[in-house]
């Protein structure tokens, strides 16, 4: 009788197909078998986030290489230490998670840093870095004028404090932020994040937002900040310390908004709060760069009040992962 085979006995063949003429292709998954813990680890940690939590479903011994340190470590950003040292928190998180459990409440919490106007997190699929800075270090014309700007809590805000606009003609918001914090070789975008009051009113006309590099190169946006289905609304009461002449024009039923084809609308968040693409740049490796990124609608001249400021999220574009 003849002896068993190795594509009989399992062990390192399997039906994977042939040459046509009984040769016997060797399995990869199969070969992964013989190797030891630490060395699949290491090949599962050049893959993705994503592969890894599918090569966990394969078996035991890739279940317990893909959840190890050694692959999520490698996931996490190089300087997350840093990064968790200089966080409201970071050190107890650094200390009581293991690596994967580190990048999973990562990605799905924001990290206040320790003066709390800015919230780091992590972009789940890639493990990029994400960075919103809040409305506390944004330059705000006239924001520390209580005549035109008012601070106050807000329960569904991750930071101390937002910014609510009273009145105002001259609307302009700026922020930056320097590459070194993010992820190198990516593709950023900025987001103005905000929200309207109830009582929000004269914001028919389109607003401009932008991006600039330190290199010159400026990315300019025509974008409205208010919902498709609020452009028909009316004026709200006007403030009583605008002058008679400037209330003569804000009486009434507000104008139809002109919506073009090119110009964007705000998209509602999961969190709540609205949020509109302000514009992209990119990160290179190796080199640091200021990146300013400001909201304005100065040409109309009418005067605008209820939008409540949240901040201005830096975040990887998504891309295509199959």
């Amino acid at each position: 009788m003849a002896g068993k085979s190795s594509r009989d006995s399992g062990y390192g063949y399997g039906d994977c197909g042939g040459d046509g003429n009984g040769d016997q292709i060797f399995c990869a998954i199969d070969f992964f078998y013989f190797l030891p813990e630490g060395c699949i680890a290491a090949i599962i940690s050049f893959t993705s986030p994503r592969d890894a939590c599918r090569l966990a479903s394969v078996s035991k011994i890739f279940k317990s290489a893909a959840d190890s340190d050694q692959v999520w470590e490698r996931f996490l950003p190089s300087d997350y230490r840093d990064v968790l040292r200089n966080s409201d928190g970071g050190l107890a998180l650094l200390n009581s998670l293991s690596k994967r459990q580190l990048y999973l409440h990562l990605s799905e919490h924001q990290l206040l840093d320790q003066s709390g106007t800015k919230s780091f997190s992590l972009e789940r699929l890639s493990g990029k870095k994400c960075y919103t800075i809040s409305a506390e270090e944004l330059g705000i014309t006239w924001g520390d004028t209580p005549r035109y700007w008012i601070w106050r809590t807000a329960p569904e805000s991750r930071f101390q404090e937002v910014a609510e606009l009273v009145t105002v003609c001259w609307l302009e918001i700026r922020g930056k932020i320097h590459t070194r914090s993010l992820s190198p070789d990516t593709n950023y975008a900025a987001y103005f994040v905000f929200k309207m009051s109830e009582e929000a009113y004269g914001f028919y006309s389109p607003a401009e937002v932008a991006v600039k590099t330190a290199g010159g190169k400026t990315e300019t946006r025509t974008v409205y900040l208010v919902p498709q289905e609020g452009q028909n609304q009316r004026y709200q009461i006007v403030p009583r310390r605008i002058g008679v002449f400037n209330r003569r024009h804000m009486t009434g039923m507000q104008p139809t908004m002109q919506r073009e084809g090119d110009l964007k609308l705000p998209k509602q968040r999961a969190d709540g709060w609205l949020e509109v693409e302000m514009g992209e740049f990119w990160t290179q490796r190796d080199e640091d760069e200021e990146v300013e990124m400001w909201v304005r609608e100065i040409k109309a001249g009418n005067w605008k009040g209820g939008l409540i400021v949240e901040g201005i999220e830096v975040r990887p574009k998504p891309v295509n992962i199959q």
